[in-house]
């Protein structure tokens, strides 16, 4: 590892997990790292393109488990930096979505350290794209609308009234174990039970699965394997058609009998 007069932190998004997705930037500071602090679902693939000197950290927090804390990484981050080392800070998709980008921002203007965001494509984007889908339409989408399926700490369910409208497409991060209860706030708020939706895993690597289904059925869908997006809306209607009529070929094919969800 190379000490500079003056360390700095990258914040980098590496995109929904297909390297060839990677942005450039994000590969050549790949390349340079002398310390690289990665998210918990990051391929395999991207982590093995950083630079052979560099010292790698897995310092995931998925659901369950915690390996570390964000206080911890947010000193990891500071330490090395302020010995003279370039340290990337590898975040799954945009870093600046559901990536609590802004915490460690905070950690680093508090610490004096010198930092760079470096934007990638997003899990979302990337689902929707997967699909051979559009997020808006002139016809019947003019809105993009992008939520957490899990609710800031302490706060009360969504409200949607205003927002919840048939001429929005909503991408639902980390939708898990929340379906039903986002069912019923989508429902409450005016939104049709026929309205088109597709639950999407690991979107863009060769383990996606697709669950094209309604609003009204989504509290019926299987349990994806994370990390999932929820994608509805009117533009997404002929997509997730498209996805239903391959999963049925492929299940019709299958002389093993397995079911759907297996083979999704």
């Amino acid at each position: 590892m190379t000490r500079h007069s003056q360390g700095k932190v990258y914040l980098v998004g590496a995109g929904p997990g297909d390297p060839e997705l990677l942005t450039v930037k994000a590969h050549r500071l790949l390349r340079r790292a002398d310390v690289v602090l990665h998210d918990d679902l990051i391929s395999a693939e991207i982590v093995a393109l950083a630079a052979s000197h560099a010292q790698i950290s897995n310092v995931g927090k998925r659901c369950g488990e915690k390996k570390i804390t964000q206080a911890e990484i947010n000193e990891r981050m500071i330490r090395a930096a302020r010995v003279g080392f370039e340290v990337v800070r590898l975040k799954s998709g945009d870093p600046a979505i559901f990536g609590r980008l802004a915490e460690e921002i905070d950690a680093l203007e508090s610490a004096g350290i010198s930092y760079e965001i470096v934007p990638g494509i997003t899990a979302g984007i990337a689902a929707a794209a997967s699909l051979g889908a559009s997020l808006t339409d002139r016809r019947s989408g003019s809105r993009v609308i992008i939520i957490s399926g899990h609710n800031v700490q302490d706060a009360p369910q969504n409200d949607w009234r205003g927002l919840a409208r048939e001429d929005a497409s909503f991408i639902v991060y980390m939708p898990g174990r929340s379906l039903s209860r986002l069912r019923q706030e989508f429902l409450d708020a005016g939104l049709p039970p026929d309205f088109p939706a597709v639950i999407v895993s690991k979107a863009s690597t060769p383990e996606q699965r697709e669950w094209p289904t309604t609003l009204d059925e989504l509290d019926s869908a299987p349990q994806m394997e994370a990390p999932s997006i929820l994608l509805l809306g009117r533009s997404l209607a002929r997509a997730a058609e498209n996805s239903g009529t391959r999963l049925l070929s492929i299940a019709l094919q299958d002389s093993a009998c397995r079911t759907i969800l297996d083979l999704a």
